[in-house]
């Protein structure tokens, strides 16, 4: 039998079967040589001695590490239009690193009711639009039927600074749920532990990690060209010259002739060559 894990504490798991029966779970010793069950894994389960026990990780489509959740299927950057203010810096490197880890990014921005002139942030929102990135604007007392249908049948990690209304938004589609998510101060790169077990929760037919998928943003474990090959707006019909290009000083370079025509983000180009050196190492280019 085959069950998602939707719940980890200690060496204790939940997996839920696709008729959403429950299963109280424990690995089995052979795993300890192999790859240990994290939330958000497929795993294969056999009943012993009154008792279920995992007996294989099925292979993930990806992992996060911080915290340990596999499996995601998108991660929904949240970020408010004021107190604090909207940073479209911090929102890239974010793009970067979920794009990175085969997550598709999304975004809602909150406190739009806050903002003296809400046409002021108009162009940034138009820009990412263009770029094809999912944007839902809130307030205090608006319709969440949008962020339910982002929601909805996806496995989704929440990311953004401390202060934007992660849980506010959860909460107020489902006032049951009460939840306290970990809200994260990138300037400091920690967080505030709030649980500690991980845990996939239902809200408007998908699943929500109730931890942060980012808990800071480190670029030293991606090389140049796993950066260059994943941002979303450098997904061009027309490919770059040189196979391995990272779309800096090469020669025959699409991406950098898309952003001289403005088929792509001149502001995530300018984020993006920032974000370059904070990575691993630089390949050589080839034809």
């Amino acid at each position: 039998m085959t069950v998602r894990l939707i719940r980890q504490n200690s060496n204790r798991y939940i997996g839920v079967d696709a008729q959403r029966q429950r299963y109280e779970l424990i690995p089995s010793g052979k795993l300890r040589l192999e790859t240990s069950p994290i939330v958000g894994d497929f795993v294969k389960i056999l009943e012993t001695s009154n008792r279920f026990v995992i007996e294989e990780v099925l292979e993930r489509k990806n992992q996060l590490q911080r915290p340990s959740i596999a499996n995601v299927d998108q991660a929904i950057i949240v970020m408010s239009a004021t107190q604090p203010e909207f940073s479209t810096w911090l929102v890239d490197q974010l793009i970067f690193l979920i794009a990175a880890e085969k997550i598709k990014p999304a975004l809602i921005i909150t406190k739009m009711d806050l903002l003296e002139n809400p046409e002021s942030l108009d162009e940034i929102i138009d820009d990412y639009r263009r770029s094809g990135y999912p944007v839902i604007l809130q307030t205090k007392t608006a319709d969440v039927q949008e962020v339910k249908q982002l929601i909805k049948g996806n496995v989704s990690v929440l990311a953004g600074n401390s202060g934007v209304g992660k849980s506010t938004i959860l909460n107020r589609i489902d006032p049951t749920l009460n939840i306290s998510t970990q809200e994260i101060s990138f300037s400091l790169n920690r967080g505030k532990h709030t649980t500690t077990h991980i845990e996939l929760h239902e809200v408007a037919g998908g699943l929500i990690a109730d931890t942060p998928g980012f808990s800071t943003l480190d670029f030293s474990n991606l090389t140049m060209f796993d950066l260059a090959s994943t941002v979303p707006d450098f997904q061009l019909e027309q490919p770059c010259r040189f196979r391995n290009c990272i779309h800096d000083k090469e020669p025959g370079c699409a991406v950098k002739a898309a952003v001289k025509s403005g088929e792509v983000s001149k502001i995530r180009y300018d984020h993006y060559k920032l974000v370059l050196p904070l990575t691993k190492e630089r390949y050589d280019v080839k034809e």
